[in-house]
């Protein structure tokens, strides 16, 4: 059961983590969601959310963040290990089922260009 939990550790939660994973990462966007992945100097997979207020009001917001996370604490595999993942919520996505998160999300995975360490 200790695999389907979202931790602490697992979530970026300073303002730090987001940037540099701004500045340092491959970012690939569809209509709803932009993903961000960056090694991280965490040695885990991180997760990070923001949607600003274009999204919409603060219950949209947060509706669009829980289902972000719910993806990503269901489906921690897809996430390449050891990288920090933010994904930006754009307009439109809070109106979107889950499965249509997921959809979109796992689009965007098979799509990111990743980093080869040395």
């Amino acid at each position: 059961m200790r695999e389907h939990s979202l931790t602490a550790s697992e979530r970026l939660q300073r303002r730090q983590d987001f940037l540099a994973a701004a500045r340092g990462g491959r970012r690939v966007s569809d209509r709803h969601f932009s993903l961000i992945l960056c090694p991280s100097r965490a040695g885990r997979t991180r997760l990070g959310v923001t949607a600003s207020r274009k999204v919409g009001g603060a219950v949209r917001r947060n509706r669009v963040k829980r289902l972000i996370r719910e993806f990503f604490r269901l489906n921690k595999g897809l996430f390449p290990p050891g990288h920090d993942a933010v994904v930006i919520a754009r307009e439109g996505s809070p109106q979107l089922s889950y499965r249509e998160v997921e959809a979109s999300l796992r689009r965007l995975l098979a799509r990111a260009p990743l980093e080869r360490r040395a």
